[in-house]
């Protein structure tokens, strides 16, 4: 483990951007007509919280990446590239889960190549639901 380096938890999730309504107001026996547009069906949105693993007075991080439709390999290479840029001239311990766009050939093949770089997988037990 690099001592001088952050500690980045990265994660993602997909969001509807469709209303989740479960009570409204209406006047009795009218039942209410709710309306919307049904144009973007899914958002998704990748955050990363670094965290200094010698200096804590340098205080946390937070970062985070929007798009529509869900991650892929390329797409978290993307996020990886931002990532890179906001930690610029440092080294980062990067912690995630075991999706499979996280440990494909194309993301190893990414990883290695990067100096600053190093990749840790969660444990199964750490991961929840």
């Amino acid at each position: 483990m690099n001592t001088g380096a952050w500690i980045v938890f990265l994660d993602e999730s997909g969001v509807s951007l469709l209303p989740q309504v479960r009570r409204t107001y209406a006047p009795r026996g009218r039942t209410p007509l709710l309306r919307h547009r049904l144009n973007w069906k899914r958002a998704s949105m990748a955050a990363a919280l670094g965290y200094h693993a010698a200096d804590a007075g340098r205080g946390p991080r937070l970062c985070f990446h929007l798009k529509p439709g869900s991650y892929d390999t390329a797409g978290l290479i993307e996020v990886l590239e931002q990532v890179k840029v906001f930690y610029r001239g440092e080294r980062v311990v990067l912690v995630w889960d075991g999706l499979s766009a996280h440990w494909s050939r194309d993301m190893r093949a990414w990883a290695a190549e990067q100096d600053w770089l190093t990749l840790e997988r969660l444990p199964a037990y750490a991961q929840c639901c």
